[in-house]
């Protein structure tokens, strides 16, 4: 099943996505439903970020390849993590599929994009082991974490290089069925490939984030995990587009603008 939120007709709904026909339903599939007799072509709609986030999480360095291409471009050598970490951002920064990513004028050169597995919680959840940690998801999604690299060395925090407004696109929709031990990532600058790597060829697995989170901490229905990226990307530019495909979720897809270019 997939879970689309969307705008039509001056109102945002959710619906379940079947081919490219929208059936709209009343509520949400975090609180519950009901079908409607409402249709809508997806090509007549706005799509919207799938969930506004209670919590926006965040897994830190999380692919072995990323650790290692990012020390040899600093000159350091890898420090492979040995635990799950955790991190948040803010949902101020969440945009839609198709929207526009926008770089402050006064940002650098060194603005990068990262093709991301997003697991989509769909039910409270404490003391989860990681036999049963997938079993509070809704689904899954796509993210793109945009982040001033220059910003990052420099702000302790982090504020502004991952949380600019419009730096964390996601969607387009949340896939309730999905293979991830067969998902592949493949990010696409400009249409030509520039990563690609087996999605879950992650150093801790999902289930294994959620058994540690959840040992500490309470998820919530609606609360996103971003599980990390593999690879390094080139610096952006004003006027690319970013695609990030996740095969059996789809494609996020998002233009790319500098202020006062």
């Amino acid at each position: 099943m997939r879970w689309i939120r969307f705008t039509a007709e001056g109102r945002t709904a959710y619906g379940i996505l079947e081919g490219e026909r929208i059936a709209e339903v009343a509520g949400d599939p975090f609180k519950g439903y009901e079908a409607t007799s409402r249709r809508h072509d997806l090509s007549a709609v706005r799509i919207e970020v799938p969930v506004i986030p209670p919590t926006f999480y965040c897994a830190g360095l999380n692919y072995v390849e990323h650790v290692k291409e990012g020390a040899a471009k600093r000159g350091e050598v890898p420090n492979i993590p040995t635990k799950p970490d955790m991190g948040y951002r803010a949902a101020n920064a969440l945009i839609a599929h198709g929207e526009t990513i926008v770089i402050p004028a006064d940002a650098t050169e060194k603005v990068h994009y990262e093709g991301e597995l997003v697991a989509v919680v769909g039910r409270k959840a404490k003391h989860l082991t990681e036999e049963n940690a997938l079993s509070c998801l809704l689904g899954w999604t796509i993210g793109n974490d945009v982040s001033e690299r220059t910003w990052q060395k420099a702000d302790r925090t982090f504020w502004r290089s991952k949380n600019t407004d419009t730096f964390k696109p996601m969607g387009p929709w949340i896939e309730t069925e999905f293979d991830l031990d067969a998902a592949e990532t493949i990010v696409r600058l400009n249409g030509e490939i520039r990563t690609r790597f087996p999605t879950n060829h992650m150093l801790f697995g999902v289930a294994k984030f959620i058994a540690t989170m959840t040992r500490y901490l309470t998820l919530h229905p609606g609360d996103i995990i971003w599980m990390g990226t593999d690879g390094v990307s080139p610096d952006l530019r004003h006027g690319d587009v970013v695609d990030i495909e996740i095969t059996g979720l789809g494609h996020l897809t998002n233009p790319v603008i500098r202020e006062g270019a």
